[in-house]
């Protein structure tokens, strides 16, 4: 098995290992394991000998050690630095400079980790490889999807326009990422002081209450006493609970990270009400988009099919495109793929799919696809903002009202008899 080893970017050995199935010009189906370049290499070597690609997969399991697998934690590059660095490179190559100085020039303006990228891109191609090929030396830095377009632009002579739509591919993702996170902010941060606040009250507030109860000999209602049993709980075995809370949060974020958990988890947003419509238009304007974007730089269907699931996070659109992948190797229409997982894909999607294979034009009814779910995600978003801010506040209310009739409750009615 071919081992990766890289220092600062810079692979020693650059060829990656594949496992393929194929169905080969006799009808039988092949599965193997073979080393190639890249993709686009193993695509082009397998189909040869007249045999079609159902599917290939880089094996990723005994990856080397690589320090750029840290960049994110080091001071990495932001996704906005990416954005800006692909549009004033295509709009420099697009005015008659050479790539090599165009690189050149943003480096000398730029800073930190991504002057180190640059330098290294320009040593790369003045050793004679392509941009593209040099690209593969950041994985943390340019993602398939980037890559995979820089190549079909080198390809096709047409670098400039490839790097200006992944530039508008990655800018739409980020716009996208921000409205989403921006709607979930203000709900997460009143959620978890919520919780800060009520730990300190059971741990430092509810005793001095319950002293005061035992000493009068009140008698308490239920919910009193349930609550003065979880302050009594957090107060005798506080540093176990944060430990349990801790190790607890650690199983489940490395539990959904494995294959099973993120199936389960998968399953569980896309059943989830409200939330679930909203993940549904994100995968569709996410699908929609990257593939657009891929097929107008010149990228093989087949190839771009792959790219884009590998940029779907949802376990369950990755399946639906791997499906879509064979299904375009039997020669048959993708919109049909679409249609078939109307639960996942609306039927819209279906429809302009069917259009744009009928027209020739699939790139452009895609892209007119994901501004109409890009557009309804903001919308979405908006109004999510919106009920989210009553619904909070209602939750306050009932949670303050219920401690205040609780704990203040016993003290009146001790009053009242005196």
């Amino acid at each position: 098995m071919n081992l990766f080893v890289k220092i600062r970017g810079h692979p020693f050995v650059g060829i990656m290992l594949f496992h393929y199935k194929i169905l080969n010009k006799e009808g039988k189906t092949v599965k193997g394991t073979t080393e190639a370049k890249d993709k686009f290499a193993l695509y082009h070597a397998l189909k040869q000998d007249g045999s079609t690609v159902i599917y290939a997969e880089e094996v990723k399991e005994k990856e080397g050690f690589s320090i750029d697998q840290f960049m994110p934690f080091v001071g990495g590059i932001k996704m906005h630095d990416k954005i800006i660095f692909a549009k004033n490179l295509s709009k420099m190559i697009d005015a008659g400079l050479p790539v090599t100085r165009g690189l050149s020039i943003l480096e000398r303006q730029s800073k930190g980790q991504l002057k180190k990228v640059l330098t290294g891109l320009i040593d790369s191609l003045s050793k004679g490889n392509t941009l593209s090929d040099s690209m593969k030396n950041y994985p943390a830095v340019f993602s398939t999807l980037f890559i995979s377009m820089v190549r079909a632009g080198e390809e096709s002579g047409n670098l400039s326009s490839a790097l200006q739509n992944v530039g508008q591919q990655m800018e739409k993702s980020y716009q996208l990422n921000k409205k989403i996170k921006g709607a979930l902010m203000y709900p997460t941060i009143i959620i978890s002081l919520m919780i800060v606040i009520g730990v300190l009250m059971m741990v430092y507030m509810v005793p001095t209450l319950t002293e005061t109860f035992v000493g009068l000999g009140i008698k308490l209602p239920l919910s009193t006493r349930v609550i003065i049993a979880i302050s009594n709980f957090l107060k005798s075995y506080f540093a176990l609970v944060m430990v349990g809370a801790l190790i607890s949060a650690l199983l489940i974020f490395f539990g959904f990270r494995t294959a099973r958990g993120k199936r389960l988890a998968d399953t569980i947003i896309l059943h989830t009400p409200v939330i679930s419509e909203i993940v549904k238009q994100i995968n569709s304007a996410r699908t929609a988009r990257t593939l657009s974007s891929l097929l107008s730089s010149g990228v093989d269907i087949v190839v771009a099919m792959g790219v884009t699931r590998d940029v779907l996070q949802n376990s369950y659109y990755k399946a639906v495109l791997e499906k879509t992948q064979n299904t375009i190797q039997k020669g048959e229409q993708i919109s049909v793929v679409f249609s078939e997982n109307s639960k996942l894909y609306p039927l819209f999607v279906a429809e302009m799919v069917s259009v744009g294979e009928e027209t020739g034009k699939i790139g452009e009814m895609l892209l007119s696809v994901a501004t109409f779910y890009e557009d309804e995600v903001d919308q979405k978003t908006k109004d999510l903002s919106s009920i989210i801010e009553p619904v909070l506040m209602i939750l306050i209310g009932v949670a303050v009202g219920v401690f205040a009739l609780s704990m203040l409750g016993p003290t009146y009615s001790l009053a009242d008899a005196l």
